[in-house]
């Protein structure tokens, strides 16, 4: 079993939209309106539900706040993905453009919250979709009534059948998004114009909608203030910016483009963002009037026939009941294949951050592990919501929302990084909306927000917690030595012995290394015969986890011989340096420390956060975790 589960690990996040499909050349690429149809059953299926809750949400003023969420959507999210594909040309996203902004423990913390919110969105796509597709299953004429009553049961078979196929391989996801999306597509456009022509006909029904609408809220004024109000309410018509940047890496790309910067796979990926933008607002807006005009307001309530299920609602009342389960059918699968979607999403966003902070175990490299570990949260929020649609459509939002402002914040501080003025200034207007859309949607519906700080706490904890139980690691992706200290090391192997003194960074005086030397033959009994020779390693960065490790040597007044190092922490690191002295020049080394000053359990806490703390105690844990063969183990002394 545990073979099978990790069958697929690698070092390397797959860039890939599923499991078990890496793609290493250019012929498993392709073209950029296909890998459109990837990311669309996540933003296109969205009209299965999207409509229905706008008309719940905003009543009569849904299409005006509709026509605002889409200039939002053109204007604001658009410009900002445009800029985040340029910046991550293999689908990093806005979260690792913000990691590079902030270097060291706060990008790594606000890492961990941004991934708190992406899995909530994620988490929700797939939790929402598979409940908005049991809503059109048990709402078919030709589905027994008696179903209704099993919402939750067959929410969870969905999600268990998407498990599934996840757990067997899912390496063919683009060319049945693309069936799934012109199907999909195809099918809404035939609804929307037939709900145009149908308003067209009973020209009384757009009278009866705008006096209802001024009677409700007065003046053009107020339904213009009002739809900027609850607009923030429809924000799931945003979803899908985040995912289209996460499937850059299947774009075609050339063969004369820079792997750095490949120009023609960024350029593909605008045209992805650009056309599915212009797609989904047009569907926005066409649907949203029609549903709000042909639709009694009743319907979209909690039991009516419309509640999550708009669209449906008038292909079955105007099309009848052969074109409506064929809807009905298309809507389930696109639906349920956006769950899929999503889980590709975190599938490929987990293993880029977590296990290279040290955040994560080893497994969390592999599919199949994060697969179940996936599929029971999402069975958990399907149980804790119901199965209800509306009552996850706050924490759908706020994950959307807070992702898409931490976005527009990197496309702002990127802009200002590469001094162009009048983009700064465009993408701060574009935060400060995004920001108080997100507040307003808090405000208005707080468990969103609940929902995502359970799963923030989720992840800071368990990674915490994973950062302290792989602290003991080696924590090198490998040791090398530069040509000086190698003529160090294989002098001082000729004795057949090599004795290594650390010392401190902080003083590195000619007198410090006299009165090492000279305190260390005293106390450790080395003989003067043999040769010493001083390690030290400077912490750069603690937040790092791996760091490659390169020994450079260095000769003082022609006596002190000192290897220095650059890394993320000072025990794993010597402990790395000293088995890789054994290895390389076939000499098991010793190494002396003096005790550290100072309470144990305040050193501990600051190896686990500084790299630094009880050096030598620490040093020796290491080397007994990385070393079983005590014939082999190199010899710690400490005085």
């Amino acid at each position: 079993m545990r073979q099978w589960l990790l069958a697929d690990i690698s070092e390397e996040p797959a860039d890939q939209p599923g499991p078990h499909r890496r793609q290493r050349d250019e012929e498993h690429t392709h073209s950029w309106w296909q890998v459109m149809c990837l990311t669309g059953v996540d933003y296109f299926s969205t009209l299965g539900y999207q409509p229905g809750i706008a008309a719940l949400a905003a009543g009569t003023v849904a299409p005006v706040a509709t026509l605002v969420l889409v200039a939002l959507t053109l204007f604001g999210a658009l410009p900002v993905y445009r800029l985040v594909a340029r910046e991550s040309p293999r689908g990093e996203g806005s979260i690792a453009m913000l990691q590079r902004l902030l270097p060291r423990w706060g990008g790594k913390l606000l890492v961990l919250v941004l991934l708190g919110f992406a899995a909530t969105d994620f988490l929700i796509t797939m939790t929402l979709s598979a409940a908005d597709a049991t809503a059109h299953f048990v709402e078919n004429p030709l589905i027994p009534k008696g179903f209704s009553h099993y919402t939750i049961l067959i929410t969870l078979i969905f999600l268990g059948l998407l498990a599934a196929i996840f757990l067997r391989g899912f390496a063919e996801a683009i060319m049945v998004a693309v069936v799934l999306v012109g199907v999909y597509l195809a099918l809404n456009l035939v609804v929307v114009i037939d709900g145009i022509i149908g308003i067209a006909r009973a020209g009384h029904l757009v009278v009866d909608w705008q006096h209802a609408m001024t009677a409700e809220h007065g003046s053009p004024w107020m339904i213009i203030a009002l739809a900027l109000l609850v607009f923030p309410k429809l924000a799931l018509g945003l979803s899908g910016f985040e995912t289209g940047v996460s499937v850059m890496p299947q774009i075609k790309g050339s063969p004369d483009d820079d792997p750095a910067y490949p120009k023609t796979r960024i350029i593909g990926a605008r045209k992805l963002l650009t056309t599915a933008a212009l797609i989904m607002s047009a569907f926005l807006i066409a649907s949203s009037i029609i549903c709000t005009v042909l639709i009694p307001e009743d319907e979209f309530k909690s039991g009516g026939h419309a509640n999550g299920r708009a669209l449906a609602y008038l292909a079955h009342e105007r099309l009848g009941a052969g074109f409506g389960s064929v809807y009905d059918i298309s809507t389930i699968l696109i639906l349920w294949f956006a769950g899929a979607s999503a889980m590709a999403g975190l599938l490929n966003l987990v293993p880029r951050f977590l296990p290279k902070f040290g955040m994560a175990p080893e497994w969390a490299r592999a599919v199949r592990p994060l697969v179940l570990v996936f599929a029971l949260l999402a069975f958990c929020v399907t149980i804790y919501f119901r199965a209800s649609v509306d009552a996850q459509g706050a924490a759908y939002a706020t994950g959307v929302l807070v992702l898409m402002t931490s976005a527009s914040v990197a496309a702002t501080l990127s802009a200002r990084r590469r001094h162009h003025r009048g983009m700064a200034i465009g993408f701060a207007v574009i935060t400060l909306v995004f920001i108080y859309t997100t507040i307003a949607n808090i405000i208005e519906r707080p468990e969103g927000v609940q929902v995502a700080s359970f799963f923030i706490a989720l992840i800071i904890i368990v990674s915490l917690a994973s950062r302290v139980n792989r602290s003991f690691e080696l924590r090198s992706t490998g040791v090398t030595f530069d040509e000086t200290a190698r003529e160090i090391l294989s002098e001082a192997a000729k004795t057949g012995s090599i004795q290594i003194v650390t010392h401190d960074c902080d003083d590195l005086s000619l007198r410090e290394y006299q009165q090492k030397e000279l305190q260390q033959r005293a106390e450790s009994h080395i003989p003067a015969s043999e040769e010493i020779v001083f390690l030290e390693v400077n912490v750069k960065d603690s937040s790092e986890f791996k760091t490659d490790i390169v020994v450079h040597g260095r000769v003082r007044d022609g006596v002190y011989r000192i290897l220095w190092v650059n890394s993320a922490a000072v025990p794993n690191t010597i402990a790395a340096v000293l088995l890789a002295i054994r290895d390389e020049f076939g000499v098991i080394p010793n190494v002396y420390f003096e005790w550290s000053e100072g309470n144990p359990i305040t050193n501990l806490l600051k190896f686990l956060f500084f790299g630094v703390g009880e050096v030598a105690v620490t040093t020796r844990e290491v080397l007994r975790r990385a070393e079983t063969d005590l014939d082999r183990r190199p010899f710690v002394h400490i005085g």
